[in-house]
């Protein structure tokens, strides 16, 4: 079991661990002290305009009165569907296995609890992985481990296996072939996968493919689910337009739960979710900014010393001096001292414990600040 979860220990109550960036707090405010100011390179939070596409859609939804339904609109629900197949090639599937959610952190953290997942089930999740995974295990008192290997898990199956491809924090993009292993691997043994692919489309130098594509399922969908977002791919962040996709009975298990719950994505944004979805163009658009961000960030970033490794996809460079350079927290003090705040890798397990993730999402301008501020340690 992950450290940090017994009772006493950890926030709320013991349950769950610390808020990971709260610990950030006083390299913060080292950064922000500095002449020009900070730059926060920590969360992946998008600067750009929302789409004209998405900004549209409110206006002509705004007079909205009455409930949404828990199972979002036909046309929003169509509109993923259409995307799915258009964009990443997934075949065969119907709206009745697309779910609207608010945000996709609130379904990672709430869906061990919706389906029913307690006390002694065991939850797998990535050796370097994006904290909610635990958190929501916690939540419901079951058991996890951290491992990319399933061989460790000996004869125990799991309630549930998560895979993050593209991956928060590496940037890593796993190959067609072996999600298909994986997949194979958790049908044979009765176990959900929920592939978690909200960089599907940050993607640099390599393919990423859904776990719903043909060629990793069989055309089946069973025992499958797809967690998207679109607050990377649209600048949405601030809307909490996300998706889940997948297997039509456990879509409609969680749909079950969440109408008990109440818990339905309000309509306006239901229209803005569909617009943006629609509309490849603003996406591409927003890839092109970031493409060019990352060129500028990883030139200074080595050019000072650190090596990346994977960051073939994402919205982050996962940075080191290697294994006897400095561990995370002497390098996120280092940078702060130059006005530059990152998230140091412990925050995702311990094997990110000398590495640092870097987000490419400020402004160009705070881009350029950044590299000229690198260049002092080259």
């Amino acid at each position: 079991m992950s450290a940090g979860l017994v009772a006493g220990s950890g926030g709320v109550s013991g349950r769950l661990p610390d808020f990971p960036w709260d610990k950030l707090t006083a390299y913060a405010a080292t950064a922000r002290a500095y002449a020009d100011g900070i730059v926060d390179l920590s969360v992946g939070t998008p600067v750009d305009p929302t789409p004209e596409a998405a900004q549209g859609a409110p206006r002509g939804a705004a007079d909205s009165p009455g409930y949404p339904l828990t199972v979002g609109l036909p046309e929003t629900r169509q509109a993923i569907v259409d995307w799915f197949a258009r964009c990443h090639g997934v075949a065969g599937l119907t709206i009745d296995q697309v779910l609207p959610v608010i945000g996709s952190k609130e379904l990672i953290g709430s869906l061990p609890l919706h389906l029913g997942v307690g006390p002694g089930d065991l939850v797998v999740y990535p050796e370097l992985a994006y904290p909610t995974y635990e958190v929501s295990a916690a939540l419901v008192g079951a058991r996890t481990l951290a491992t990319d290997a399933l061989t460790a898990l000996g004869p125990e199956t799991p309630r549930i296996l998560w895979i993050n491809s593209p991956s928060n924090p590496t940037g890593r993009v796993l190959p067609k072939e072996h999600l298909k292993k994986v997949v194979d691997w958790c049908r044979e043994r009765g176990v959900l996968l929920v592939s978690d692919e909200c960089y599907l489309e940050c993607t640099w130098e390599a393919e990423a493919v859904s776990v719903l594509h043909p060629d990793v399922c069989g055309g089946s969908h069973e025992g499958i689910l797809a967690v998207h977002s679109l607050s990377k791919r649209s600048n949405l962040a601030g809307y909490r337009c996300a998706f889940v996709a997948g297997d039509r009975e456990v879509v409609a298990e969680l749909l079950a739960v969440r109408k008990n719950l109440g818990l339905q994505m309000p309509g306006p944004q239901q229209r803005v979710l569909a617009a943006a979805i629609a509309d490849d163009a603003h996406s591409r658009e927003q890839h092109a900014r970031y493409a060019a961000r990352r060129a500028t960030l990883r030139a200074a970033l080595e050019r000072a010393g650190f090596t990346i490794d994977h960051s073939e996809a994402s919205l982050y460079l996962w940075a080191t001096r290697g294994p006897e350079g400095p561990d995370c927290w002497a390098t996120v003090a280092q940078l702060a001292d130059l006005g530059i705040l990152v998230a140091p890798g412990e925050f995702y397990g311990a094997a990110g414990s000398r590495h640092v993730r870097v987000a490419f999402t400020a402004t160009d301008e705070r881009i350029a600040a950044a590299a000229d501020r690198l260049a002092s340690l080259a």
